[in-house]
């Protein structure tokens, strides 16, 4: 069975995406702990990130620093990184802005709106 990022990956289901490359692809979590919380995602399906291919683990991890290299030039922000590795079985890195918004274990509430102005501020072109 599918996971949910595996629909996002094949576009079954919508997702505000920050970055993409031919192995990855980066997108605002729904449920952030912070305005700009962005997962990064291999495409191949894995369950558990240390089950990736060498190649697919490495690749994973520069997308990671890419993203949150641009995050933190985009919003001035320190960013927090966080594998979790039991909340969605494809495996996948969070990337969290810390600021006043960010708190432990909480989560925001979001328009639309907001996520899609995020998502303009953080897009990385081509």
């Amino acid at each position: 069975m599918s996971s949910v990022f595996s629909k996002i990956v094949s576009g079954e289901i919508p997702c505000y995406k920050i970055f993409e490359d031919e192995k990855n692809l980066a997108f605002l979590d729904i449920h952030p702990e912070s305005r700009g919380h962005v997962l990064v995602i291999p495409k191949v399906e894995v369950d558990k990130i240390f089950d990736l291919e060498d190649e697919d683990y490495d690749s994973l991890f520069r997308a990671v620093k890419k993203v949150a290299k641009h995050m933190e030039d985009v919003l001035g922000k320190r960013t927090l990184m966080k594998v979790v590795g039991t909340d969605v079985p494809h495996a996948h890195v969070h990337l969290m802005p810390l600021d006043e918004t960010w708190e432990y274990g909480r989560t925001l509430e979001l328009s639309n709106e907001e996520f899609k102005e995020i998502q303009e501020k953080l897009e990385m072109g081509d």
